[in-house]
């Protein structure tokens, strides 16, 4: 539903009519939407936003999405801040090309239980307080990095700095809370692919930094050490932004949501249980592990690629693979647009088909790069196999806050631990001996990618289908409303505790594709029991 002007209760407050008109919105009948509700954007019946302002900071979406990406963004540039100054760290500290590998494997590794932990802490405290608090600890443990004197040292600050990437997980489960569902792709895509582009930008940022403090006097071994404080007061400045700043849910933030009892509170050992009895989950962790997790290997070993096959500075290999990184400018987004678009003709049908098709190319293109033998098709591959890669974490991040209302902290965040484990075991198996070649490594990592798509071909919806069954014919268990209330017992719907789930059943209708266009519900008919 685009804007309007001049109609009552319009979800209007605040706009001035300066404000940037670039905008992606909901366009469809059977969007139930609330005109009484006083926000900058308009809503649909959870109060969250039908309408995609990029450039908008209006509270509490917009301002939300900008607080998210960036700080997630941060956790990238400290994460693999060292990436690009390897060269240089390598010679300082001994480092051999296992300690190298081990320390890539490490810098993803530790993430894997932080983001199971944040997915807990979004379900029950709120996003809020687990992306700030998150970023202020991490802090120390990224000036850290200015002190290590060993191998051993270097392998277990970058495992601690890893810890950081959780800050995934709370930027996934905000946008997925903030904004409906029929545009949810691109805004996870966009927030989720700005933050990764930290991978990118880290890689220019690091190198420039490093000059900079050469430039000023100071020696090459000590110039790289200093050059870890600037990321780390990034951390704290962030910290405090999203803490003052931010704001867990539409209406307010959580704990006081649930002092008023407009939000249920929820127990962990419930939503765990729905999230990991849920097949569809462990499908995603894998296809994750195999699209991001590619992406964070990659993030590793593409500087050093270039620097060590083509015999480049420095300078030029950091700028090279930036470009890996920075490509989630616009692929991360285009791959959750195109999971929406899909959607709008083929419903969650398409979405599935788009996700299968985007990671297998994605993956042929990464064999394609390990094979090539010249630095311009080298180039060519790897911003091919970048697209491929940042649009598949897009189209996937696209269907996942479908798999379940109740539990879907603890489902993003064991998606995004399966990136970071799918990372880690590519690492360890490719990148971390002497049987591969970094070229070799790359060539079978495409290969992985291709065979591990294949599972997205199991996942069904009984309200929706899949790529190649149709929905059940079932009047009751298959429909969206069976499907999200079966996540609560007959106590807790006497209860009312899955009315939310109720509202968002009603908002996914459109995940049927063409076939609900002419059966809508009309809007504002949310149903009350089930």
């Amino acid at each position: 539903m685009g804007d309007s002007t001049g109609e009552p209760g319009s979800s209007m407050h605040g706009v001035t009519g300066r404000e940037q008109t670039f905008a992606f919105s909901v366009a469809s009948p059977i969007v139930p939407t609330d005109k009484t509700a006083k926000f900058d954007l308009p809503v649909d019946s959870e109060h969250k936003a039908t309408v995609f302002k990029l450039f908008s900071f209006a509270k509490p979406h917009m301002r939300t999405f900008h607080l998210s990406w960036i700080s997630f963004s941060t956790c990238f540039v400290s994460t693999f801040a060292a990436a690009p100054l390897v060269p240089i760290i390598r010679e300082n500290l001994n480092l051999t090309k296992q300690d190298i590998g081990n320390a890539g494997v490490a810098s993803v590794s530790g993430s894997i239980f932080s983001r199971l932990v944040m997915g807990a802490v979004c379900d029950l405290l709120g996003p809020r307080y687990g992306c700030a608090f998150l970023v202020m600890l991490s802090a120390p443990t990224v000036f850290s990095m200015s002190f290590v004197h060993d191998a051993g040292g270097f392998i277990t600050v970058r495992f601690m700095i890893g810890f950081c990437l959780a800050t995934f997980v709370s930027c996934q489960y905000w946008m997925s809370t903030m904004f409906n569902s029929q545009i949810i792709g691109l805004v996870n895509g966009t927030a989720a692919g700005w933050g990764n582009m930290g991978g990118g930008i880290t890689q220019l940022l690091m190198p420039i930094v490093y000059e900079i403090i050469r430039r000023c006097g100071a020696t090459a071994f000590t110039a790289w050490r200093i050059a870890f404080f600037v990321p780390g007061w990034l951390h704290i400045i962030m910290g405090v932004l999203v803490l003052n700043l931010g704001q867990d849910l539409p209406d307010g933030n959580r704990s006081a949501l649930e002092k008023k009892g407009e939000v249920a509170k929820d127990k962990f050992g419930k939503i765990m249980w729905y999230a990991v009895t849920n097949y569809r989950t462990w499908i995603f962790v894998l296809l994750y592990g195999y699209s991001m997790g590619v992406e964070l290997s990659t993030d590793n070993v593409i500087a050093e690629y270039f620097f060590d096959r083509f015999h480049l500075k420095l300078h030029t290999a950091g700028i090279i693979a930036a470009c890996f990184g920075m490509a989630n400018f616009f692929a991360r987004p285009a791959g959750g647009y195109a999971s929406d678009l899909a959607a709008r003709y083929f419903g969650m049908r398409g979405r599935l088909w788009a996700l299968w098709i985007i990671q297998t190319l994605g993956g042929l293109f990464c064999v394609w790069l390990g094979r090539a033998n010249t630095l311009v098709t080298a180039v060519v591959a790897m911003i091919l196999f970048s697209l491929g890669a940042q649009a598949a974490c897009g189209a996937t991040f696209a269907i996942v806050p479908f798999v379940s209302r109740r539990a879907l902290g603890i489902i993003s965040g064991l998606t995004g631990a399966g990136g970071n484990f799918g990372s880690g075991l590519t690492q360890l198996i490719f990148f971390s001996t002497s049987k591969f070649t970094t070229e070799q490594g790359i060539t079978w990592m495409g290969v992985m990618i291709v065979a591990c798509t294949l599972p997205v071909t199991l996942i069904h919806f009984p309200q929706w289908g899949s790529m190649f069954l149709p929905p059940s014919k079932d009047p009751v268990k298959g429909t969206e409303e069976h499907y999200y209330a079966s996540e609560w017992n007959e106590q807790e719907r006497e209860k009312n505790m899955h009315q939310g789930s109720l509202r968002f059943a009603e908002n996914a209708k459109s995940e049927g594709g063409r076939r609900v266009r002419s059966g809508a519900t009309p809007p504002g008919s949310t149903p009350n029991n089930v």
